[in-house]
């Protein structure tokens, strides 16, 4: 099964907007989401851009800030103290990378938690830890997603992550072991990755190495997340060889088209839930819920 997530990105997309509807019938406007990209990378400017679109789309008001790469530290600490303190405002993205000399934890820190859709605010983090999660990393949060919808069981299954950003790995372990999966993260001194994945009944790969992962490490029947997206000879692959993997998986998410339409897709979902809770529509009291269904544990 090719786990599609551009189809899945679409439903949930669909979600987002009549809920978007709805809290503008009740609030008197739409949730808004503030993009800050410092500098121009190109990469950035592309996912910024890409996000920009969505809002649009689905009727969330973007208010992009690009900055200039000779922006300083201070400067744009000050223009996130604005953004948290405007009421039109419910959720708050700063792209990365940042420009070298700028400290991404110090910035991102500066973000109010109950704004940060992106979850990589400290607060937001331990929260996901002590599985009562305000706001979830949208990768992460994507990818569960798309195996809820596929059908896929998770419960009881040996997961094994390959990669332990705090983008991704990290916070997809701790998503997955509150699946009641058996975790095992592995990173670049795993000493034998090769046996690590080929235990794996679900794998999920975030490293951004073409290839690394081959096709015969796969377990037979195992579940494959690819999250990599790498430009090789003008075409995008993913870390695993995908051919190989694909004979020997039951279930795989392509490149392009499997993960990377979801992360945006939980964006506009984050905003939304950002602007409902904001405006009461929705009460945090640390319950047991994540996206669209329960949080097991």
């Amino acid at each position: 099964m090719i786990l599609e997530g551009k189809s899945i990105a679409a439903e949930v997309r669909r979600d987002v907007a009549a809920g978007v509807a709805e809290f503008r019938a009740l609030a008197g406007r739409p949730p808004g989401l503030a993009v800050v990209l410092v500098g121009a990378d190109p990469a950035s400017s592309v996912y910024v851009a890409n996000k920009e679109r969505s809002c649009d789309k689905v009727g969330i008001r973007s208010f992009p800030h690009h900055l200039p790469a000779s922006t300083t530290e201070p400067e744009l600490l000050a223009l996130v103290d604005r953004l948290n303190r405007d009421a039109e405002v419910d959720g708050i993205l700063v792209q990365l990378p940042l420009p070298s000399g700028m400290a991404k934890n110090r910035v991102l820190s500066a973000i109010d938690p109950a704004k940060d859709v992106d979850g990589f605010h400290p607060l937001n983090v331990g929260l996901l830890a002590l599985r009562r999660p305000r706001f979830v990393p949208c990768t992460p949060l994507g990818i569960l997603e798309i195996l809820r919808r596929a059908g896929v069981d998770v419960a009881g299954r040996r997961a094994v992550i390959v990669g332990r950003s705090r983008t991704v790995g990290l916070p997809m372990s701790m998503l997955l072991n509150a699946a009641d999966c058996t975790v095992t993260v592995t990173h670049r001194h795993t000493t034998d990755l090769a046996g690590e994945v080929g235990r794996a009944d679900l794998l999920v790969v975030a490293v951004g190495r073409p290839g690394l992962i081959r096709g015969d490490w796969i377990r037979p029947g195992a579940v494959v997340v690819d999250v990599g997206i790498n430009r090789v000879d003008g075409a995008l692959v993913g870390d695993v060889e995908f051919e190989g993997a694909r004979a020997r998986a039951s279930a795989i998410t392509p490149v392009p088209g499997g993960v990377g339409p979801m992360t945006v897709a939980m964006l506009l979902l984050n905003t939304l839930r950002a602007a409902r809770l904001a405006a009461g529509h929705e009460t945090y009291t640390g319950a047991k819920t994540l996206g669209y269904g329960p949080l097991p544990g």
